[in-house]
Parts: C-alpha cells; sequence; structure tokens
C-alpha cells in the first residue's frame, strides 16, 4: 500500500505540472481536493467495500496531494524577496504533515478504539472542503510570474509589428482585418500592463524591480533558462544534472525511512535499542520540517544557489558515512541531520526550479524531475532483497554505494552551475557596458549586437 501510494505521489507530479500550467493553479488544487476527499471517503468505509478499500483510498490520497502542494510553489512570487522562507513553509507543512497520523494514533489509543478510522477519515474531509474554497474564493487562478516573465510576453508578442502585416496578402485584401488585428495586439498588451500593475502595486514598480535584481544577484544563477520553452530546458544541463542528483538523493531518502528499523537493528545489534532508534525518528521527522524552516528560508534568500548546492552535497554525504557507523551517537546525529536536511533538500530543488526555469514551465520542469525520481522509487525493494539476500541484512554496501552516486552526481552539479554563475556574470557586465555605450553614443549600432534570448543567456551557446 505504501509503495503504491509514494510511487503515485511522484509519477502524478509530471501530469500535475502539465495540467498547472495549462489551466492554472485553482484547477490543479482543486482537482486535488476531489481526489483528496474520495480518498477519505473510500478511508472511512473500506471496511464495507467488496474489495482492498485501503489501498485505492491510500492511492487517492497519494494522488490529490501533489496537485494540492505542487500548485501552491507559485505563492512564493508573491514575496520575492522572502521566497526562500515562503517555499521553506510550504516544504515544512508537506514534512509535518505526517504528524498528522502520529496525532490520530496517540487519540485513538487515547480513546480505547472508540474513535476509529472512519469517524476521523469523515472528519478529515473538512481539509477537501475547506481547500475548495479557499481556491474558489481567495486564491488565483494563474500562477503568479516575475516582471521579467511578463516583460517577456509582451517582447514576444504574437501580434508584431503593424508594417509586417500590412505585407501580407489577406490583409491587403482586406483591410479592416488589419484593424482587428491592432485592435487584439493592443488589448493583450493592457491585459499585461494591468498584471504587471497588479503585481506591483501602483507605487511598487521601483521596489519590486530592485528585489528582482537584489535576488538575481544572490543567487548567481536566477533567470538563467526564463523565457525558454520547456523542451529547451530539459535538454540543457540545468535539468539533467539536477534530475540526476534529484533521482539518487530521493531514493536514498525514502530507502532511509522505509528501512530504519531494520538497518540499526543490524548495526546496533540490538532490536530493542533499534525500536528505540525508530520511535525518535517518528517524532523527530515531522518536527525536523517545523523546525528548519526559519533556517533553510534565510539560507536560500540569501545565499548563492551554488552554495546551497554545496551545502546540500555535503550534508548528503555526512549523512551516508553517519548511516553506516555501528554507534548509538552516531543514530542519533544521522536522525538530527536527517530530519533537517530532508526539508532543505526538497525546499532547495523546487527553489532552483523556480530560480532556473521560472514560473512559466515551473510545472513541467518540475513535475519531470519528481517524476522520473518516483518511477526510480521502485528501486527501493530490489535494494531491499539485495540487502537481505546477498549482503545477508547489512545495509553498509547499498547505502555506501548509493553514496558514491549521490556524491558524484552532486559534485558534477555545483561544479557546472559554479561555472555558469561566473559565466552569467560576465555576460551581465558584458550587457551593462554595452548599455554604457549606448548611452554615450546614442543611434549609433553597438557592432550589431543581437540582446535577450538571441544571445544564448545562460546556455553557453
Amino acid at each position: 500500500m505504501f509503495t503504491t501510494a509514494a510511487v503515485a505521489t511522484n509519477v502524478c507530479a509530471l501530469p500535475v505540472g502539465t495540467i498547472l500550467d495549462k489551466y492554472g493553479p485553482r484547477v490543479s488544487a482543486m482537482l486535488g481536493s476531489v481526489f483528496f476527499a474520495a480518498g477519505c471517503v473510500f478511508f472511512a468505509f473500506a471496511w464495507q467495500l467488496p474489495f482492498d478499500g485501503y489501498v485505492l483510498g491510500y492511492f487517492l490520497l497519494a494522488l490529490g496531494g501533489p496537485f494540492v502542494f505542487i500548485s501552491s510553489f507559485q505563492l512564493s512570487n508573491t514575496f520575492p524577496n522572502h521566497s526562500g522562507l515562503i517555499l521553506s513553509m510550504l516544504t515544512g507543512a508537506f514534512d509535518s504533515s505526517s504528524a498528522i497520523f502520529l496525532f490520530y494514533r496517540i487519540l485513538y489509543d487515547w480513546s480505547g478504539g472508540s474513535f476509529w478510522p472512519k469517524k476521523f477519515f469523515l472528519a478529515y474531509l473538512i481539509v477537501p472542503l475547506f481547500i475548495l474554497l479557499v481556491q474558489l474564493f481567495l486564491m488565483p487562478s494563474h500562477s503568479y510570474k516575475t516582471v521579467g516573465e511578463l516583460v517577456a510576453e509582451v517582447e514576444e508578442d504574437p501580434y508584431g509589428d503593424a508594417e509586417a502585416y500590412s505585407e501580407d496578402p489577406d490583409i491587403q485584401n482586406n483591410p479592416s482585418l488589419l484593424t482587428v488585428i491592432l485592435d487584439e495586439r493592443r488589448a493583450r498588451r493592457e491585459s499585461i500592463a494591468h498584471e504587471i500593475t497588479e503585481l506591483l502595486g501602483p507605487k511598487g514598480g521601483e521596489r519590486r524591480a530592485k528585489r528582482e535584481e537584489t535576488k538575481k544577484e544572490k543567487s548567481g544563477v536566477w533567470g538563467a533558462l526564463h523565457g525558454y520553452t520547456a523542451m529547451e530546458q530539459i535538454r540543457s544541463p540545468w535539468f539533467v544534472l539536477v534530475m540526476l542528483f534529484t533521482v539518487v538523493q530521493m531514493t536514498r531518502i525514502n530507502y532511509f525511512v522505509a528501512t530504519i528499523r531494520p538497518q540499526y537493528e543490524f548495526l546496533l545489534g540490538d532490536h530493542a535499542k533499534a525500536v528505540h532508534v525508530n520511535s525518535v525518528f517518528d517524532v523527530l521527522l515531522p518536527l525536523g520540517g517545523v523546525v528548519a524552516v526559519p533556517f533553510i528560508g534565510v539560507i536560500l534568500d540569501n545565499c548563492s544557489t551554488p552554495f546551497v548546492l554545496s551545502v546540500l552535497v555535503l550534508a548528503a554525504t555526512a549523512i551516508g558515512v553517519l548511516g553506516v557507523l555501528p554507534y548509538m551517537w552516531a543514530a542519533y546525529a544521522n536522525i538530527a541531520l536527517f530530519v533537517v536536511y530532508r526539508p532543505l533538500y526538497y525546499t532547495a530543488v523546487s527553489d532552483y526550479a523556480a530560480k532556473v526555469f521560472g514560473f512559466q514551465t515551473f510545472g513541467k520542469v518540475y513535475g519531470l524531475i519528481i517524476c522520473l525520481a518516483g518511477l526510480f522509487n521502485f528501486s527501493q525493494s530490489a535494494l531491499d532483497a539485495i540487502t537481505h539476500k546477498i549482503f545477508a541484512d547489512d545495509p553498509r554496501p547499498v547505502n555506501l554505494t548509493l553514496l558514491g552516486l549521490a556524491v558524484v552526481a552532486g559534485g558534477s552539479l555545483v561544479g557546472f552551475v559554479e561555472t555558469r554563475k561566473r559565466a552569467l556574470q560576465r555576460e551581465l557586465l558584458e550587457l551593462e557596458a554595452d548599455g554604457a555605450s549606448e548611452t554615450l553614443m546614442p543611434g549609433a549600432e553597438v557592432n550589431g549586437r543581437a540582446r535577450g534570448r538571441g544571445r544564448g543567456y545562460g546556455t553557453g551557446e
């Protein structure tokens, strides 16, 4: 039941992202609330159904979650100077959500079993109902965009210039058609201008532009592939490297969560100690997501993307080393670092996707990353079988292999991003120099040099 739901949660990220990009966050979240409600109903009445309603109910809960969770990422752009904090709060909420069922288990035991699953899941229907009402009456129907993305929409106006249309044979035969096209073009520009005004506020243009510039400077790679198509982004090293790192890390994280007790039974050689470690982990896992929120926000909002990725790789290495040491202090240290690292990792990946790829294609690109990583979750059964049958329950060979893959993938990602960061900084300095030349020599051509996307900004082209 858990494996089916875990794979569904990650694999459905791609269709969720596609729906998000095409129809917006409101439709995505409303679909999620419907799936979530259906899952609660199946759980409530599973004991009365002629089939296993628990598996289907758990699957629907797992399916509804990403529709709501992924569609909420765009809210980080409402306050760009604090986008890292907002993302970390969302991820922290995601991590701490497991505490709901921990509390329910405590409540179930306290009530002597009288507050059984049917009562709990019928009461839990208030959550999808709340999500549905909030989406209908409060949340935006379209994802928030950066100022740069909105300006790019104006610059890539499909209606083009009036002179170009005047040469079209159809327009020459029907001059009134040109008026219609120009009116549509004007309406489109006015719509985008209104959206920019809403985004900035009547007096917020300078402040917002300054915030985005500050964010760009701190990140070092912000906007590297903004304005590119999803396919162009997916084919770039920016995507391939972060995808490989995510696949390895998500496999490591889920494998550890699913096998923590048998791993420590072998390492510590004591069943009671392993149960104790598992109990501590159950409490700290949701707590870590909450405690780590402000620290993650500070790191993402004030540090460069290469630095954040370096922290991820170093922390992953430390966790890997601690995870093979047969000592209680190492077990406690491993758990303490793991429960903080997990929300940092998930937040950093979504933050990287937003900064590098932008929100116009965020759903498809981020969804594909999580989907591919989710498919590799099927390997957990194979890893577990290898541990039991080949290595006689010794988890160290598998953990060390995963650690090696993580170091290689993570190191390659950090190296590439740091190299591109320096290249982007040089390109920005060149653009500023060109702008200064144009100011000194108004009307003069600057070597016929193209600007914007034509420079291959962020791709090395």
